[in-house]
């Protein structure tokens, strides 16, 4: 069946070049490095590596094109949000001085996305305007004060972490019953399927074979088998992210959660004065079924959130990229939101699944006995993260020991996923727990004790 790429989100449609794909694999071969997914880790990973070493062979296999998964479909959020808390990041190994450095160096790599993107001439809409996660009840008022005094309490200032007052909020974000908002300088915006797109064709330039219409059907140490020949490799890198509990062997890994976005046509700047978003902060609150936005280039306002059902085995559809449910649940969240909104006409709506690790840590590594590499599990948060990680891997592929292999995540090794019911269960149960706190705290102004009581389950 033909895919019509440019249908998959707001960001393929307007991509203004062409989304014709490459050629497959033209049949067996050998590589030095073998990258399976040419979405952002894939491609980070062999930009880094043949800037580095511009001699290595190395190929990328993608089953559809460049950009066809959530790298090309995202929210745009290029920031250093991590997953999972400083204590647990320090109690990995390495103690408070080990959960700086990964902060650090996320933070720097929001950065270097921005001038890696400008050394490739790729014009992708990159705009550091920070984040701005608004404060909208009581008990998220409680909630963000905690996380705001936990970073402190870690030694990280307020370019990472600052509690605004409402006034100061609303001076960035002019949102209804805001008491406040937590923000962060280290966050941009962007369009990821210019990123994505502009990133294959970079790698191009450097020397690296990108093979599209390739699906590959197994990877094992030093073999990836594909439906056009076998790639034979001293390193192969699995970035298949939510996609890869459709490889053999691989289904407990990753769970794929889907996120589902809308876009409204472009808005007059009267109505951009009623919102805000001057410098196009990404905007969120302090909620817990992630919501998430921001403004675009050509000033759409596009906005997403989590809400969609996890479906049993791990099973990936096309149909699941569109729930009337939930996108006209969004809807009524950006309208509560800002209600000058009510009689926008939404354009674009979309979705697409996002790799969820069983304790919601994403990890990167290679095991030099079998060459076999990984990185991903980003739970959302991986445009920024995935640079980290490819540069990472391209660190430990040439075996240069640096500060980057020296964090928290490197080399870990997380448990798999429960097998079915127990895993459509237990990730859905979540689903419904986080969306009855959040109605819960709206209604009585207390902090949900079980939301609590699930993330220090997951933090232990």
């Amino acid at each position: 069946m033909t895919v019509d790429y440019r249908a998959l989100s707001l960001w393929h449609d307007l991509y203004p070049g062409s989304w014709a794909p490459r050629p497959p694999l033209p049949g067996a071969t050998s590589v030095d490095v073998a990258i399976v997914g040419a979405g952002y880790t894939g491609l980070w990973t062999a930009y880094h590596l043949a800037r580095q070493e511009p001699t290595l062979r190395i190929a990328v296999l993608e089953r559809e094109v460049a950009g066809f998964g959530a790298s090309g479909r995202n929210g745009g959020w290029c920031s250093a949000l991590f997953p999972t808390s400083w204590d647990r990041l320090a109690r990995s190994g390495g103690g408070a001085p080990a959960a700086r450095a990964m902060q650090a160096a996320l933070g720097a790599t929001v950065v270097e996305v921005g001038k890696d993107a400008a050394s490739e001439g790729i014009d992708c809409g990159f705009t550091q305007g920070g984040m701005v996660s608004l404060v909208r009840s009581r008990a998220q008022l409680q909630r963000a004060r905690a996380h705001v005094a936990e970073a402190r309490s870690f030694g990280l200032g307020p370019d990472v972490l600052e509690l605004l007052d409402a006034d100061q909020a609303l001076d960035r974000v002019a949102a209804t019953r805001v008491l406040g908002a937590v923000t962060s300088e280290h966050c941009a915006a962007l369009d990821p399927a210019r990123l994505v797109r502009g990133l294959a064709e970079a790698v191009e330039r450097h020397g690296v074979a990108l093979y599209e219409q390739t699906p590959v059907t197994r990877v094992s140490p030093g073999r990836v088998e594909t439906a056009h020949g076998v790639v034979r490799a001293d390193v192969v890198l699995t970035a298949t992210e939510g996609y890869t509990a459709q490889l053999p062997g691989r289904r407990r890994d990753l769970a794929p959660v889907y996120s589902l976005m809308l876009a409204t046509e472009p808005l007059p700047d009267d109505v951009w004065q009623q919102i805000g978003l001057a410098d196009r902060a990404t905007f969120s609150d302090e909620r817990h079924l992630t919501i998430y936005g921001q403004r675009t280039q050509d000033g759409r306002l596009a906005f997403g959130g989590r809400g969609a059902p996890y479906h049993f085995g791990s099973s990936i559809d096309a149909s699941y990229e569109r729930v009337d449910r939930v996108h006209a649940a969004l809807r009524e969240i950006l309208v509560d939101l800002f209600p000058v909104l009510r009689g926008v006409t939404v354009t674009h709506r979309w979705g697409g699944n996002l790799g969820v690790p069983r304790d919601w840590y994403p990890s990167v590594g290679l095991d030099r006995t079998t060459g076999m590499a990984w990185a991903g599990g980003y739970v959302g948060d991986g445009v920024a993260t995935s640079h980290l990680a490819g540069r990472t891997v391209a660190d430990l592929v040439l075996g240069h020991d640096t500060a980057r292999t020296a964090l928290p995540w490197v080399r870990r090794r997380t448990r798999k996923w429960e097998p079915e019911p127990l895993r459509w269960l237990g990730v859905n149960a979540v689903l419904a727990l986080m969306t009855g706190a959040d109605r819960g705290e709206l209604r009585t102004g207390r902090p949900s004790r079980a939301a609590a009581a699930f993330w220090n389950h997951v933090e232990r």
